[in-house]
């Protein structure tokens, strides 16, 4: 347990807790979509349980990190280009994302009643979290091999990655009633986490593809969005 509370520990907890942050937002916002299509009373449930899913996918795909890292193992080769179990969970994932986005933003924009298009009756809670779990597994996978690099060199770094995964998750559970309730307030900003997700999905399928397209310019671009939009928000109602 003392090589827990090493220099290099700590840091790498820090580093790797940070991350973890970052990249939950993707599950935040996924999680927000989906649970604003349910009934009031089921949203809150819909919100806990689909991090809950988050943390248990992530932690299991830590303890079975043998089996994660073989994904990375090519399993057949197309035009000289080798995919691996990995690549294509990543592809399907993202292609998931680009229709479910695509789909919401259709429903939002071209429905002639903006109420009924909120609505969806047909979907239920199980349903829901049926697609918070597969995109789950795909953030989970992408974190969980970005997290075995950034731990190298570390003796154990098992208890590093349970535990940054179970802080960020707590970190998520505070602040992501406001962000669903805030997004679901706000049509604009539902259109914007939206389009989110759609370049969430696109970099999934780029990098599937061995096409890497760094994170940061996603999330710069999707603050500054963000920004710009919130400034808009706060001039109309000065006015």
């Amino acid at each position: 347990m003392a090589e827990f509370f090493t220099p290099e520990s700590l840091a790498a907890l820090l580093t790797l807790t940070s991350l973890e942050v970052v990249l939950g937002i993707d599950n935040v916002v996924f999680i927000a979509i989906l649970a604003g299509k349910l009934p009031v009373d089921q949203r809150d449930k819909a919100r806990q349980l689909g991090l809950l899913l988050a943390v248990v996918s992530r932690a299991i795909l830590v303890l079975a990190i043998g089996w994660v890292m073989r994904l990375n193992e090519p399993w057949f080769t197309v035009l000289e280009t080798p995919f691996s179990g990995k690549d294509l969970i990543l592809i399907l994932g993202g292609l998931f994302l680009l229709f479910k986005a695509t789909y919401e933003i259709h429903r939002k924009t071209e429905h002639s009643n903006p109420d009924a298009a909120s609505a969806s009756p047909g979907l239920s809670l199980n349903g829901v979290l049926a697609q918070i779990l597969m995109v789950d597994v795909v953030f989970s996978l992408d974190s969980v091999i970005t997290a075995v690099g950034m731990t190298e060199g570390l003796e154990n770094p098992l208890p590093i990655m349970l535990a940054a995964i179970f802080i960020s998750v707590a970190v998520m559970l505070v602040f992501s009633k406001a962000i669903v309730d805030f997004i679901e307030r706000h049509p604009a900003i539902k259109i914007l986490a939206l389009s989110f997700l759609l370049l969430i999905g696109t970099l999934l399928v780029a990098e599937g593809f061995h096409q890497k397209i760094p994170k940061g310019y996603v999330y710069f671009a999707m603050a500054f969005s963000l920004a710009v939009d919130l400034l808009q928000m706060r001039a109309e109602r000065r006015r």
